[in-house]
């Protein structure tokens, strides 16, 4: 119940952000927006299935590229671009998935890197596509359905962008609080049990990475639009690292936390690298310190105080609680 109120709390909170804050301002907060998302998608793989991914830049890359090459050659409403490009990155996530999840551990975790890799490579393969090094430029942003114009502004957008991110929460929610969540769960914590009761982990694991791409694709196909440009780096082990910081600095096995922890990210980001070069220093001294004092992150830090209400002391000794006779 308290979750809700804050989730509700903080999308009232988001629609009054474009009236108050002015348009640099509102471009940062759109970027962080997109990356909460990227950090949430993984947290589906690592927050709760255990599955470390050292290349989750795949998903964002795919979900860009597809949608920045449907933008320039199609003639589509900007809604049904975006989709479209995350379904064609969900149908390559497919295979990789399988791949993927014939190894476990960190051989898992090295094939995702050599998949992100290997998308980072064909960008320079197939330049007369993907624009090579160049990588594409002059990306439009349509009108939508009907001629409706109002996500080309800016706070347009910027309203686009936060009912993605709240409706693909409210959907991850659902998928974790599932049996299938509870499958995932119980590959968690013992995968070896979950196969004895008769379950086959793998198709739930391919799933989960299925799906992981899905949301995650989502996120680089709203950053294509909004930005204009995409570039190889966008598959680059570099942003893989970045999310995966976000993830466990926001509270891995939360959802919203990995969200916080990537808004926190990128605004935090933008502002020291204002302030100093020795930005990235901080950044490492700040994940150190996370992952050595809080290991629950952001999320955890902010819940803390209400989960050690939970247990109410009673009159009796030893923390017994009292009880009246009858």
């Amino acid at each position: 119940m308290r979750e809700r109120l804050v989730i509700a709390l903080s999308a009232v909170l988001l629609c009054l952000v474009p009236l108050v804050v002015p348009n640099y301002t509102l471009t940062l907060i759109v970027e962080a927006l997109i990356f909460g998302l990227f950090a949430m998608s993984l947290d589906l793989m690592v927050g709760y299935t255990r599955l470390h991914s050292f290349g989750h830049a795949a998903a964002y890359g795919m979900g860009a590229y597809s949608t920045a090459l449907i933008l320039l050659h199609f003639n589509l409403p900007l809604p049904i671009g975006i989709i479209l490009g995350v379904a064609i990155s969900v149908v390559i996530a497919i295979p990789i998935a399988w791949i993927c999840t014939k190894s476990t551990g960190v051989s898992f975790a090295m094939l995702t890197l050599a998949f992100a890799q290997l998308g980072y490579a064909m960008i320079f393969r197939f330049k007369d596509i993907s624009g090579g090094s160049d990588g594409i430029g002059g990306i439009p942003r349509p009108a939508g359905p009907f001629g409706i114009d109002f996500f080309q502004s800016k706070s347009g957008y910027f309203y686009l962008v936060v009912f993605c991110l709240v409706g693909s929460y409210l959907l991850c929610r659902a998928i974790v609080t599932s049996p299938f969540g509870a499958v995932l769960t119980g590959i968690r914590e013992n995968e070896a049990k979950t196969r004895a009761l008769g379950y086959n982990t793998r198709a739930y694991k391919m799933a989960v990475v299925v799906m992981a791409y899905g949301f995650g694709s989502l996120a680089g196909a709203l950053y294509t639009p909004f930005a204009g440009f995409v570039a190889p780096e966008l598959f680059f082990w570099l942003v893989s690292g970045r999310v995966l910081i976000m993830v466990i600095v926001g509270g891995a096995g939360t959802l919203i936390g990995p969200i916080l922890g990537g808004i926190c990210f990128m605004l935090l980001e933008q502002q020291l690298s204002e302030v100093t070069e020795l930005w990235p220093l901080i950044f490492g001294s700040i994940f150190i310190a996370f992952v050595m004092l809080a290991p629950d992150g952001i999320w955890g830090l902010l819940t803390k105080r209400f989960r050690s209400k939970q247990v109410v002391p009673g009159d009796g000794e030893d923390g017994e609680t009292s009880r009246a006779t009858p």
